[in-house]
């Protein structure tokens, strides 16, 4: 039988309120669920803490240049081939029309 025991940490409710939102986005049904597993991880040596800089989020512009991209690669569209190293960079370069693949 597995003794249970209950952590209590002070928060504000303006914290909580952000962490549920977190929480929810990254598909956890709670806060609580989401602490669970990173104490489940730290408790195994999974867990690696990193204080950095947040990941860089594209702009609106982008996103939908990178959806467009994503489309053309998923049809088969604008998808080009090197037949070796010279020929990507003579691509890459300008300094070759690149081959598509049909």
């Amino acid at each position: 039988m597995h003794m249970r025991t209950v952590l209590q940490v002070p928060i504000s409710k303006e914290l909580r309120g952000k962490a549920e939102k977190v929480a929810k986005a990254e598909g956890f049904s709670s806060v609580q669920e989401m602490v669970r597993l990173l104490l489940t991880k730290m408790s195994s040596g999974q867990l690696e803490v990193r204080i950095g800089e947040p990941a860089v989020r594209l702009s609106a512009k982008a996103e939908k240049r990178y959806a467009r991209m994503m489309k053309d690669f998923d049809e088969g569209k604008n998808i080009y081939t090197a037949t070796d190293v010279d020929d990507l960079m003579a691509q890459l370069n300008g300094t070759k029309v690149p081959r598509k693949i049909s």
